[in-house]
């Protein structure tokens, strides 16, 4: 009888045990007192690298807090200098007579030679003291001077750069520096929480930490015949930000910080970053030869329209073959002008500077699956992709033929072009002499026509083909056109002799 009253008492504690630690934690988590009640759980670090392990991410503040003493050490201070050279400043007011021997003044104490100093960002990628940066950080630089953390300065050398990229990669002599580990761009998402690291504005303000947010992703720009796709972000950048990393939570890097969009010089909210995958694939070809290899399809190319979109049901980002280079991959391969190009390996293109990206990413010799259509029937060939020289594109866009002014003509009214048979005197007109290159002018087109909005018309280019029919004069022109029935879409096939591409186009005949 003792036994069960002593363990009926036990039990009852037991209870009276559980039910208050159920009652406890309740209550912290009822008036906001969890993390108080609770163990915090400590980030693990991957041995060498910033990648951090095991983070209870909960807590944004802890977060934020890991990520930046793991990433911090790793974040350095570029200091460029430049040495500028002038030619001293002289007058002669007898320049051009018989005394201009005679005299010839020169401005005194003006400086023949003078230092520029620039300011930038970097971040240690190997332990043995490679560092990455942008390319616009280090170009031009006579003596570069790179900073650590822990405030000591070593000289460093350029071991390679890439304009096309916009990266670069220095060596410092120094042993057993912490290194950032690198991400994965496929897991890159909009509103995924980065932080930015740099020394923006001055050198006083080194390693400056800020956060924000992910706000777009494969933002294409293209500089004259080189192709970007960035990451655009709101955390704070800055000038001197430049060549610093971008962060994921996990202490990794996924981009590294390049540029602003701004009005006013400084941050407005809009930052751009080169993604890791970039990165990844300049960085170790720099190291090893410093110089990068990309292969070469070798076509001139630019978006296709929304009316030939719309009339071949064609994913948006479409890109037109306007020419193609002779000997070139693209040509042995079957490539046309006039053909476009709607995936790369069965990746459809949602921007048609898609294509450079993709293109240029791969390695000479390589062989890629092009789907492109023809004359409004899909195909897919296989192009063994040549090498491009290194300040080379390898497939650069083109841009829409410019407009000029023209004489009416009967079918502007119905489709907002005018056209003409290509006379001597048209020729002349439009710098077309040297031209052999039979079909009809367009000499006019109306800015707020279809032709001009959606189908990318312009005065100048020469219409070769009118509902997959070739015309040389405006009477065949009429002739085809007059067949089409009322309503119905109808491609066009231009050329342009500018650039001698080729180009398809579509119009919708009026009902």
């Amino acid at each position: 009888m003792q036994r069960k009253r002593t363990l009926s008492i036990v039990a009852l504690l037991v209870i009276a045990f559980l039910a208050g630690v159920l009652f406890t934690t309740a209550g912290a988590n009822l008036l906001g007192l969890g993390e108080r009640a609770t163990t915090p759980t400590l980030a693990s670090q991957e041995t060498g690298g910033t990648r951090l392990t095991n983070l209870d991410a909960s807590s944004l503040e802890e977060a934020f807090i890991a990520v930046a003493e793991r990433v911090n050490p790793t974040v350095v201070q570029i200091r460029s200098e430049k040495i500028i050279r002038r030619r001293p400043f002289t007058w002669n007011p007898f320049e051009g007579t018989p005394f201009e021997d005679f005299f010839n003044f020169r401005i005194p104490n003006q400086p023949e030679e003078f230092r520029s100093q620039g300011l930038g960002s970097g971040v240690i990628i190997r332990a043995d003291g490679y560092v990455v940066t942008n390319n616009h950080v280090v170009e031009g630089a006579d003596e570069l001077q790179v900073v650590l953390f822990d405030g000591s300065t070593y000289s460093a050398k350029i071991v390679g750069t890439d304009p096309q990229s916009d990266l670069a990669v220095l060596k410092i002599e120094a042993q057993n520096l912490p290194y950032i580990s690198m991400g994965d761009a496929s897991t890159i998402r909009v509103g995924q929480w980065v932080l930015a690291f740099g020394s923006p504005l001055s050198e006083q303000l080194s390693n400056t930490v800020t956060a924000g947010i992910i706000s777009a992703i494969n933002r294409y720009t293209s500089f004259g015949q080189a192709v970007q796709n960035y990451i655009q972000t709101d955390a704070a950048i800055n000038p001197g930000n430049s060549g610093g990393p971008l962060v994921n939570l996990r202490g990794e890097l996924i981009g590294i910080n390049t540029a602003i969009m701004t009005r006013t010089g400084g941050y407005q909210g809009i930052g751009f970053a080169i993604p890791v995958d970039v990165v990844q694939y300049v960085v170790p070809q720099l190291i090893a030869s410093g110089r990068v290899e990309r292969a070469r399809l070798g076509v001139q190319y630019t978006a296709a329209s929304p009316a030939v979109i719309r009339a071949l049901n064609l994913p948006h980002g479409a890109a037109q073959v306007v020419s193609v280079e002779e000997g070139s991959a693209a040509e042995k391969a079957g490539i046309r002008p006039g053909d476009i190009i709607v995936a790369v390996d069965g990746q459809e293109l949602t921007n048609s500077l898609q294509l450079s990206k993709l293109i240029g990413t791969r390695k000479p010799g390589e062989e890629i699956k092009i789907t492109i259509n023809r004359d409004g029937e899909k195909r897919t060939v296989t192009v063994r992709l040549g090498s491009a020289p290194a300040d080379n594109p390898t497939a650069s866009s083109s841009p829409s033929p410019s407009g000029g002014e023209g004489s009416a003509s009967k079918l502007k009214q119905e489709l907002g072009i005018s056209i003409a048979d290509l006379t001597p005197a048209l020729a002349q007109r439009f710098g077309l002499e040297n031209t052999d290159v039979q079909g009809v002018l367009i000499t006019d087109v109306d800015p707020a026509s279809a032709a001009y909005r959606e189908a990318n018309l312009r005065s100048g280019l020469l219409i070769i083909e009118v509902d997959r029919k070739p015309v040389r004069n405006v009477r065949e022109f009429e002739q085809v056109y007059k067949a089409i029935k009322p309503g119905a879409m109808f491609l066009l096939r231009v050329r342009d002799p500018q650039s001698n591409g080729t180009l398809v186009t579509a119009l919708r005949k009026p009902s």
